[in-house]
């Protein structure tokens, strides 16, 4: 319980109002991406485990260019049969604990591109009438409405994702969130242009599997990761925070860039949180996270 405060001390009950909503605002969080293995658990199990304060279900890997879209989440449900609607409770049970649902977009494969402006405000129509706030008969997740979208987009050209995010942006008018997945080469080939937008509430950078950029944590050096975290933090828009993303086990990254939560914490958080945009840790990816617990081992310290 806080102490009482003393009813004639305006000035003092300021300054403690003040400091309390800086520590708050500058708290981290925790993403993790969930749906590309079994070993996730479930999506209740997921956000019961107090470790994250965002998913991204992953992925929506099929769109645009006149595709029907597709989700691909890994066995977990089946879109053609109508089986992900099954996930809508779930969505719902995370959303109550406090836990942010996101659909995200892309991935490492899939079939997935934009071909002009219509085709990427078609994209968002059809996005927000099936996951979002608009409606339709043929809701992959029934009657759930997610938080917010995320571009985790990694095959392909760039070209009208900074379209997509806007026509996204106006249909969403403040009502959920924009984030994004860039590599961490600065800037981000297929989302540069889209994060400039400045419409993205997080970016969570994946600050792994680019051993040959050098921009990620390697064989105990933290230099190159920090010199790409000060990069970043200095060039993305607000109002958008940055997250550092990072593999929950070493062989979630096969190119390197792997962080063990001790180091992680010791060497590499007490800079990183220094940036005014701070915003936490993203973790590729619950699956792995499920037996490294690293997300518990960050509880309380982003």
């Amino acid at each position: 319980m806080a102490p009482r405060l003393c009813s004639t001390s305006p000035f003092l009950f300021a300054v403690l109002h003040l400091a309390a909503f800086a520590a708050v605002s500058n708290a981290g969080q925790v993403a993790v991406y969930w749906g590309q293995n079994n070993g996730d658990g479930t999506l209740t199990e997921t956000c019961a485990s107090g470790w994250y304060g965002f998913v991204n279900i992953a992925f929506l890997n099929v769109f645009g260019e006149n595709r029907a879209p597709g989700l691909n989440l890994a066995g977990h449900c089946e879109q053609a049969t109508g089986t992900c609607t099954s996930l809508s409770s779930e969505i719902s049970s995370c959303q109550q604990s406090g836990v942010k649902v996101l659909l995200s977009l892309g991935g490492a494969a899939g079939q997935y591109s934009l071909s002009s402006a219509d085709d990427a405000r078609g994209v968002a129509g059809y996005l927000w009438d099936n996951f979002l706030g608009g409606s339709s008969t043929s809701r992959p997740f029934g009657d759930a409405l997610l938080d917010g979208i995320d571009f985790d987009i990694e095959t392909g050209g760039g070209d009208h994702y900074d379209e997509l995010a806007m026509a996204l942006a106006s249909r969403c008018n403040g009502a959920c969130l924009l984030t994004a997945a860039p590599q961490c080469p600065y800037p981000d080939a297929r989302l540069g242009a889209a994060i400039r937008t400045g419409v993205f509430n997080h970016v969570w950078v994946q600050f792994y599997n680019n051993k040959e950029a050098q921009c990620q944590y390697v064989d105990g050096d933290t230099s190159k990761l920090l010199d790409a975290w000060a990069r970043w933090t200095s060039a993305v828009p607000a109002p958008a925070d940055v997250f550092m993303g990072l593999p929950a086990e070493r062989t979630a990254a096969t190119n390197g860039g792997y962080i063990d939560a001790d180091t992680l914490l010791s060497q590499v958080l007490p800079t990183v949180k220094g940036a005014a945009n701070y915003g936490g840790v993203m973790l590729w990816d619950r699956w792995r996270d499920t037996t490294a617990r690293y997300g518990e081992k960050l509880q309380g310290n982003v």
